[in-house]
This record gives C-alpha cells, structure tokens and sequence, in this order.
C-alpha cells in the first residue's frame, strides 16, 4: 500500500507536465501568426502611404493647374455682366430720348376712353422728366418732355372738366319729391338714392382728381368742380319750381306716384285759406317751402359725391362754395316773402304775413338738419337760415300787433255797418285770423317770445318758463299765444261795442251784437281756439254766453212798447153786461190798435233782420212768440164778454195763431 500511494502523484505530475507543455507551444505559434501578420500589415501601410503620397503629389499637380482656368472663368462671366448692364442702363437711358417721339400720338389724341393707358403714357413723361432733371438738367429734351408732361396734364384737366360737364344733369323733379316726401311711419320704406353721375364716370373722375392732387399739383380742378356742380345744384332746385308752376294749378298732382303717403310735418301740408288768398300763392308757398327741403337733400347729397372726388382738407371750402349760389338764391326769395310781407302791412292787410307761418314752421323744423348739412362751412354761410327766420319772426311778430290794434281800431263807418245786424265782416275776418293763427300756434307763440312780447299781455316771465327745456317753453309760447288772442278778442268786443252805437235803433244793434258774440262764440268752440283762449281765461265761454243772453234781452225789450198795450194799464173797470162809456170804449180800440199797429211795425221791420245761427234764432223766435202770444190771449180772454165796437173784426185783426206765425217770421229775409 506504500508503494501504490507514492506513484499516484508522479503520474499527475507527467500529465500536468505535458499539458503546459502543449499549452506553451500553442501560445508560441499564435506569437508567431501575429508577428507574421503585423509585417504584413507594416507592408500594406508602406503602400498605402506610399500611394497616399503619390495621390497627394498628383492632386496639387491638378490643383495648380485648375485654379487659374477657374478665375480667368469668373473675370469673364463678371467681365459679360458689366457689359449687359451696361447695355440695359443704355437702353434704359435711351428710352427718355425716345418718349417724346413714342408717347406724341397718345397725348395729342387725349384720355377720352382710354385713361388708363393715357395715365400710363404720362407716367413715363413724368419719369423722363425726373431722369433729365437728376442727369442732364441742361438738355433740350428736359424742355421738350416738360412741356409734353403739361400738355397731358392740360388734357387731363380738360378731360376732369368735360366729364363733369357732359355727366352732369339736373336732378328731376319727380325724384327729388320721392327723395324729400318720405314717411317716417313706413319702417322699411326703401330710401331713394340720387346719383349723380354714372358709375364709370365717376371712377374716371376720382382717377383724375386724385391724378392732379398727386402729380399734377394743381387745384384748379376743384374750382371746375364746384362751378359745375353749384351750376346743377341751383338748376335742379328751379327745376322742382317750375315742376310746381306747371303742374299744381291744372292737374294737383305735386308728388311722385312712387310716394303715396306723406309725412305729417313735411313740405305736403299746405297752409290754410286766408281771405283773399288765391291759388297761385298757395302754389309759391308749396314751392318754397319744398324747395328748402330739396335743397338741404340735394346738398347732402352733393357732399356725400364731393367728398369721394376732392382731398379731404379741400372739401368743406369746396362744399361751402359749391352751394352758394343755391342757397343764396334760396334766402333772397325768402327776403323777398318778408318785404311782400312788410308791404302787406304797411297795407293793413295783416292776413298775408300767413304766407309767412307755414314757411317758418318748416324752417324751423328743418333747421338742426340744414345747420347739420352746413356744419363746418363758413360762418357767414350758417348764419343765412337764422338770419332769414329772425327776419320772419320780427316781421310776423309786428303783424300780429298791428293786426290787434286794427282791430281795436277799426273805424265805426255807417256805410259799412250791415243793415240786417248780421255779422261784422271785422269779426269775421278777425276770426279766420285767429284760427288760422291756430294752426301754426307753436309758431306764433315763439315768434311772440322772440320779441320779448310778454310784458304787452301781462305775462310773468318765469325764468323756469324761459329756460331752455322745450316743455317748459312751449307752455311759455301756449300762454303767450292766449294772451293775444285774448287782447285781439277783446279789442273786438269794444270795437264792436262801439260800432252796436250807429245804429238808431237799440233792437237792432242788440241783435248785431248778439250775433257777432254768438258768432265769435261758435268759432271759437269750433275751432278748438276756446282750449287755447282758456289757457289764460278760464272763465271766457261763460262770459260770452253771458253776453249773448244781455243782448237777447235787450232785444226783448224791444217788444214793451207793443206789449204795454196788452196791459191792465188804463183798461176800464166795468160789470159784466154793463154798458161801457164812449171814453172806456175808445180806451179798449186804441189798445187794440196799439198793438195791431206795433206788431205789423215790429214785425216789418224785423223780419229785414238776420240772426244766421238756426239755433238761435230759433230760441230768440219761440221765446217771443210766447211771451207775445200769452200776453195776447190773456188780453184777448179779458176783452172777451166787452162790447167796444160794432166792429169787432176791425180791431180784432189777429187770431192768436197768426201772431204767432208773424212772430215765426222774424229774422227771415226770404219770407
């Protein structure tokens, strides 16, 4: 067992011996692959450096040689683009040597129909012009484009003046109607539109003025422009007046058919009747009064064209020269209302200063829309319309005094008195006056105020009431207005008073008066002036019916002197069936005849009388039939059983009945 366990190791160790062994050698020939193969990589490197160096040797050859063909190339291509600007800068400059020639025929035949090309044409002149000044300021042909590029622009002004001239019509009257008679209750009511010139006119138009402003340096044109446009403007106006003159007095029709319905405040209310008033100023008036309104829709109008053809800093001097003539014209046929006016006055014929009511109402309604239209024109050209409606207001405010002192002055001339007692024609004439003046009531009130007329009627003048509130006005106005229909009322009143004293006999100037008052009364409840009157006069109607009823008495009395005969007055005292004595018989015939007589007298001469009101003649009628009528048959009943007379039909004339239908027949000139 020793043996064995000693050679076990000697064997492990051989084994281990060999395998190193054989590890060694394999580790010796890997040593030797790679130092075989790194000479050979040391080998490849030579090469490849050594053609790398061949490469890099024959590279900078080539280099040498290109890089001198390659900038002779670019001198050259930069040497050929000089020489092409060059030739294009030559014939750039040539070509100003050339625009006289090229653009003569062009500019010799004008823009007419062809602006843009002719536009075109006189911007190259314009550059030409521009290149000889900067370049050759000395040149001939800096003088001969010059003077081509002032043709054109004088063919251009030309051009801006014949399109105007040609394109510019007078609008017609029917539009200008359509365009001012607008309802304002009509919502949707479709505006009308006045254009004036073509479309394609226009925008030739704008080319030009805008041409000149820029270019041109020339404001001549808008001189052209307004003496064209003020020139239609004025013509369309007298178009619309004598659209009125021709039409209105033979057919009526004044208005488009395309507006049926009018505005209640426009140019279409007509003013009333005055006495005397013809057709033919109604017509004026109506003329006059729209022609305002088409003026202030024309100029707007005119504004609205004007500002897309002149520069805006030129455009309100524009437009305020523009609508000069118009307008002047306008306010002299005004002025010339106030002096017929003024005349009429001077005439004591107070009723024509209502031609001036209507016109002022439609001024002053108008006026914030006309002072809008003027806004920014000179001050002399705003001032106009005030001046003009303060010269309305005096004159219409002198009228109304003087027509209330005609009135309280009338003179009380006999042949002038009607002879039936019927209604003074100075009543009359006093209250169509009045309820004219009622229709224009805000206007007559303000034209009174403007005057400062309050302290002549008595009026405190609050300063609440004269501030500027319109409410406050207004009721300041209303009372104002009252006052001086009550002071014109009550200059009639005394007037008429006086006027009852010519006649003789006091019936009869009871009876004018009563029907004066009666009349002035009706009137005034007719018209509704009585609401106006009793703004400051409660108690007026009750005070002419107290009138009324004093002269129905006075007239009454009238009737005394017929009946006292129908009295106990002097009548003998007897027994029935008793013989009467020749005395008492005679006292009974001349009562009897007294009243006979003065009943056919009375009766005579009233029924040349007149009392016009239905109702009240009948009244006044019937209560004097039954005062006569009791009074008789009672006189009758008493005399009834007496024997006067062996002729009783002699003296009893009159059945009961028929006084009564004499009495039915006062007052009735056709009976």
């Amino acid at each position: 067992m020793g043996i064995t366990s000693r050679m076990i190791p000697t064997e492990d160790a051989s084994a281990r011996k060999r395998e190193i062994e054989e590890k060694l050698k394999q580790e010796q020939e890997t040593l030797s692959f790679i130092r075989e193969n790194l000479e050979k990589s040391d080998q490849l490197t030579k090469g490849m450096v050594s053609i790398l160096s061949s490469f890099e040797s024959r590279l900078m050859q080539l280099e040498n040689s290109i890089i001198p063909v390659h900038k002779q190339t670019e001198n050259l291509q930069r040497l050929q683009e000089n020489v092409d600007k060059t030739l294009s800068c030559l014939d750039h400059v040539i070509s100003y040597y050339h625009v006289a020639k090229d653009t003569d025929r062009i500019i010799r035949e004008g823009p007419s129909g062809r602006l843009d090309e002719y536009l075109a044409c006189i911007a190259r002149i314009q550059k030409a012009v521009e290149y000889f000044q900067d370049n050759n300021p000395d040149s001939p042909e800096l003088n001969t484009v010059k003077a081509r590029f002032e043709k054109g622009k004088e063919l251009l002004e030309a051009e801006f003046r014949s399109l105007l001239t040609r394109y510019s019509k007078p609008v017609p009257p029917i539009l200008i109607l359509d365009a001012i008679s607008v309802d304002e209750d009509i919502e949707l009511q479709e505006e009308v539109v006045l254009e004036h010139l073509p479309e394609a006119v226009l925008q030739d138009i704008i080319c030009i003025s805008g041409w000149l402003v820029e270019y041109g340096r020339n404001q001549d044109f808008m001189n052209v422009y307004f003496q064209i446009r003020s020139s239609q403007l004025d013509r369309s106006i007298k178009g619309l007046k004598e659209h009125f003159r021709k039409n209105s007095a033979s057919s009526g029709v004044l208005y488009s058919p395309a507006v049926q319905t009018k505005r209640k405040d426009t140019p279409t209310k007509k003013a009333p009747k005055r006495p005397g008033k013809d057709d033919v100023l109604d017509i004026e008036i109506d003329s006059y009064i729209h022609c305002i309104s088409a003026f202030v829709k024309l100029a707007q109008s005119e504004y609205a064209l004007l500002t897309e053809i002149i520069p805006e800093h030129h455009q309100k001097k524009t437009f305020d020269s523009l609508i000069q003539e118009a307008l002047d014209n306008l306010m002299l046929e005004g002025d010339n209302i106030v002096s017929a006016a003024r005349r009429a006055i001077m005439r004591h014929d107070y009723s024509a200063v209502l031609t001036i009511f209507p016109i002022l109402r439609h001024l002053k309604m108008n006026k914030s829309e006309f002072d809008s239209t003027l806004q920014g024109t000179a001050a002399s050209t705003k001032n106009k319309l005030p001046t003009l409606i303060t010269s309305m207001e005096t004159i219409g405010a002198k009228a109304l005094e003087e027509f209330a002192d005609s009135i309280k002055n009338d003179p009380d001339k006999e042949y002038n008195m009607p002879k039936d007692g019927t209604v003074h024609e100075l009543t009359s004439n006093a209250i169509l006056f009045l309820q004219q003046l009622l229709d224009f009531h805000e206007t007559a009130g303000a034209m009174l105020a403007s005057q400062v007329l309050g302290d002549t009627y008595n009026i405190p003048l609050d300063p609440r009431e004269t501030s500027s509130a319109s409410g406050s006005t207004s009721d300041f106005n209303k009372r104002l207005l009252s006052s001086y229909i009550c002071k014109v009322l009550g200059n009639l009143q005394l007037n008429l008073l006086s006027k009852s004293k010519v006649y003789e006999d006091s019936a009869l100037s009871a009876i004018f008066l009563h029907n004066n008052y009666n009349y002035i009364l009706k009137s005034l409840e007719k018209s509704e002036l009585i609401q106006l009157v009793t703004v400051t006069q409660r108690k007026a109607e009750s005070s002419y019916r107290e009138l009324i009823k004093q002269q129905i008495d006075i007239y009454q009395r009238s009737w005394l002197k017929v009946l006292e005969h129908l009295t106990d007055k002097n009548m003998p005292i007897f027994q029935p069936g008793a013989k009467l004595k020749d005395k008492e018989r005679q006292v009974i015939k001349d009562k009897f005849k007294g009243f006979n007589d003065g009943l056919e007298e009375l009766c005579k001469i009233q029924k040349g009388w007149a009392i016009p009101d239905k109702e009240q003649r009948d009244y006044i009628r019937q209560s004097q039939r039954k005062i006569v009528s009791d009074a008789y048959r009672a006189f009758l009943h008493r005399c009834a059983n007496i024997s006067f007379t062996k002729n009783p039909e002699k003296y009893h004339k009159y059945r009961p009945e028929e006084v009564e239908e004499m009495i039915e027949k006062l007052f009735d000139t056709s009976a």
